[in-house]
């Protein structure tokens, strides 16, 4: 039997604990947890992988004696460069959803220049994540006009 394989690309996610982390992203994002392999103690995990907005996200554990002694979390590198987007509806519920589950914000829900109602969010781990819902359809003209008013 052939194993159909769809090309995907999946965030992986270091975190400092990822139980904590699984509840977390179940409360604040409604995550369907697909599956967890934990680690030799049975507290950490190697793996672990769930369903967010429709797509796979995997996360686990820092395990530093496997990354040449270094830690891999947002917190110990001192942020994260990398933001997760996922496009919404009713992006003022889901939003609040995910303060209310612990996320803090970064940036404040507003209806942006390209079209969308759009804010960001930090969740406990230190991962970056935005939310945006499509509001209107905006032409080129309106996004370059309004970044010449930006600047």
């Amino acid at each position: 039997m052939a194993i159909d394989v769809q090309p995907a690309v999946s965030p992986m996610l270091t975190v400092s604990d990822g139980a904590a982390a699984i509840d977390f992203y179940v409360k604040a994002f409604g995550a369907e947890e697909l599956g967890r392999v934990p680690g030799p103690d049975g507290k950490k995990l190697f793996h672990a992988a769930l369903r967010i907005n429709g797509a796979l996200v995997m996360l686990n554990d820092d395990f530093p004696e496997m990354n040449d002694g270094k830690s891999a979390t947002p917190e110990a590198l001192g942020g994260s460069p990398v933001t997760i987007h996922l496009t919404v509806t009713d992006v003022d519920a889901k939003f609040q959803q995910a303060i209310d589950a612990g996320a803090t914000v970064v940036m404040p829900l507003d209806d942006m220049f390209w079209g969308d109602r759009y804010g960001e969010l930090r969740d406990p781990f230190g991962h970056l994540w935005s939310m945006g819902q499509p509001m209107r359809e905006v032409s080129q003209d309106e996004i370059d006009n309004a970044i010449k008013q930006h600047q």
